[in-house]
């Protein structure tokens, strides 16, 4: 009896200690593959955090050169524009020289067809020697204008014709008004027209320095267009009492006025005018209406034209 309970008992702790070692391999075996799991899982993420990284590092390189290269691109775009607004400047300095070197040429060949003075009545003048009237009429005393020349539209105006090939005074035109006149005193003249050789005579000087328009008509004064040398006579009472005239004129109305044209005459290319054309036209009427040449002389003088020197007859 003894032995049976021991035997059972014996048994059933054997069959205990083979369920709890079965239990124990079960849990082993389930540790392991949880452990298993869990080491797969770590190297799986380990990848992935691994290819993030890399992956994240690449885009942050990429990030850097698209900074970089757009910082290119601005200065690339600063550049074209500093290039188009050089370029737009260099068009403009073209275009200003392409106007000047228009001008100078146009300048250049009003000077050399004035300096020849193609006009036909001017080179009938310059053929005249003086005899006895150092004042004579031309064309009747018909003054030659056209009626785009007595047009008032524009209002008062003046034009100085440039210096010829010689330096020399070419023409002086304008529609004179009283808006022109000088409302300022005259000061000294500094410039020294061609065949400027001036010397002392019993009557004061040979030589002017005379205006084509007088200062008190327009105000120009010191201007090398508008002076050429001009005996005292010329000038004093030749020119002046025609002026005087024009003076009173245009005094008396501000809405008088005056188309005056001044040509010195040159024969070839003497530096001393022989003489000086004057055409004047009052518009609307004919109170002041001439055309006039007085010759370049002085009394007891012999003038060289061609360089302005002088001697005593």
């Amino acid at each position: 009896m003894q032995i049976r309970q021991i035997m059972k008992l014996t048994t059933t702790l054997l069959v205990a200690g083979l369920l709890v070692a079965c239990g124990n391999s079960e849990a082993q075996q389930k540790q392991a593959a949880a452990k298993s799991r869990s080491s797969s899982s770590y190297r799986l993420a380990s990848k992935h955090k691994s290819a993030y990284l890399q992956e994240k590092k690449a885009v942050s390189q990429q990030a850097a050169r698209n900074e970089k290269l757009t910082e290119k691109i601005a200065d690339l775009q600063a550049d074209n524009q500093t290039t188009k607004e050089q370029i737009s400047q260099l068009k403009k300095d073209l275009t200003d020289l392409q106007a000047k070197s228009t001008a100078a040429k146009q300048a250049t060949t009003d000077a050399t067809t004035t300096s020849a003075q193609p006009n036909s009545a001017a080179n009938k003048l310059a053929d005249l020697n003086y005899q006895t009237d150092q004042e004579i009429t031309v064309n009747n005393n018909n003054p030659v204008f056209t009626a785009d020349d007595l047009n008032t539209a524009k209002g008062a105006w003046e034009n100085y014709t440039n210096l010829d090939t010689h330096n020399r005074a070419v023409q002086a035109d304008a529609l004179l008004n009283q808006s022109l006149m000088p409302t300022s005193k005259r000061t000294a003249l500094t410039w020294d027209p061609t065949g400027w050789h001036n010397k002392k005579t019993a009557h004061g000087w040979l030589y002017n320095r005379s205006h084509l328009i007088g200062f008190q008509l327009a105000g120009e004064n010191n201007n090398p267009k508008n002076l050429i040398t001009g005996t005292q006579s010329l000038n004093n009472p030749g020119m002046l009492h025609y002026e005087m005239d024009i003076a009173y004129y245009l005094k008396q109305s501000a809405n008088n006025f005056v188309r005056y044209r001044v040509t010195p005459i040159y024969r070839g290319d003497e530096l001393v005018a022989r003489g000086v054309q004057l055409q004047a036209q009052s518009i609307g009427n004919n109170d002041i209406h001439f055309n006039a040449y007085i010759f370049n002389v002085e009394a007891g003088y012999n003038i060289n034209y061609a360089d302005g020197t002088s001697s005593a007859q």
